[in-house]
């Protein structure tokens, strides 16, 4: 069953499987407040509906998602830093970005399971999104990062990093900012499994059909108590805070004033062409 489609993501139903699909392939799929406030109405409506017993996470076109739209969210921090004559107001920083990461959050925190399925790149905040989905299947195209850690961003939930990836391996990646390959990001426990990319449809479709196999209150008993062990462990609320609180000051330390200064001048597309130019990676990766 097809539902309208909203504007930054379509929503479809296969049996007890729910599908959320971004569907902005010409914009990669870049957040935008349309995306947050589909997204969290549609993992709202989907641990309400009885029918349904996994959320299936898709997207269209050759990115999955490339992060927060830099063009809306660098042109936002210039106009309201300094605005109405006040300085930046941490708590306000704090809100405003805690709706995007509360709603990623729901990714883990509703009560039935959600899978993703992840082509191309998913970057940056894309990865503040779909590292809280239970299970990530990605095809061999995919390629996940955190490249804001170079300057302007920290993680929304450093948690997600230290319980994929183990506390060596996080500090290793978000010290550099550095892709991973979905080869990679599988042999380290990042993600599930790494499939080719004419299969990833296929592949998580199957696993989500399969999980909903089971009774939904078996389904929900299970995540309530494997959350639970990850709020013992890794303090996702704590964590995300603190997120919250350091991502704001990593945009407003010098170096992220100036980020935003130069994005202005010469385009967020330059701008983040030339931080990651001495690394080699993600869109300065020589073309083969």
């Amino acid at each position: 069953m097809l539902s309208p489609m909203g504007e930054a993501i379509r929503i479809e139903d296969d049996g007890a499987v729910r599908r959320l699909v971004l569907c902005r392939p010409d914009e990669m799929n870049t957040i935008t407040l349309q995306l947050r406030d589909e997204l969290d109405a549609a993992l709202d409506a989907a641990d309400r509906d009885h029918g349904v017993k996994v959320v299936l996470i898709t997207a269209e076109g050759r990115a999955f998602c490339a992060g927060f739209g830099l063009d809306w969210s660098t042109a936002s921090q210039a106009t309201l830093d300094g605005s109405h004559g006040r300085v930046w107001d941490t708590v306000a920083d704090v809100q405003m970005i805690g709706r995007f990461g509360n709603t990623f959050a729901k990714l883990h925190t509703i009560s039935k399971p959600t899978v993703a399925a992840v082509q191309g790149w998913c970057v940056a905040g894309g990865t503040d999104m779909i590292l809280n989905a239970d299970l990530i299947i990605a095809g061999e195209s995919a390629r996940f990062g955190y490249p804001p850690a170079r300057v302007w961003g920290v993680p929304e939930a450093p948690w997600v990093w230290v319980a994929r990836l183990g506390l060596e391996r996080a500090k290793r990646y978000l010290f550099t900012g550095d892709e991973l390959t979905a080869t990679e990001a599988a042999e380290i426990g990042m993600i599930l499994e790494c499939v080719p990319d004419d299969e990833l449809a296929a592949q998580a479709e199957a696993l989500a059909q399969r999980i909903a196999l089971l009774p939904l209150n078996q389904l929900q008993m299970m995540k309530w108590m494997l959350n639970d062990v990850a709020r013992h462990q890794y303090q996702p609320d704590t964590s995300r805070l603190l997120g919250f609180i350091f991502d704001g000051v990593a945009r407003h330390t010098q170096e992220g004033l100036d980020f935003v200064t130069r994005a202005q001048e010469v385009g967020f597309r330059e701008a983040v062409r030339e931080r990651d130019r001495p690394f080699g990676d993600y869109g300065e990766r020589p073309r083969s």
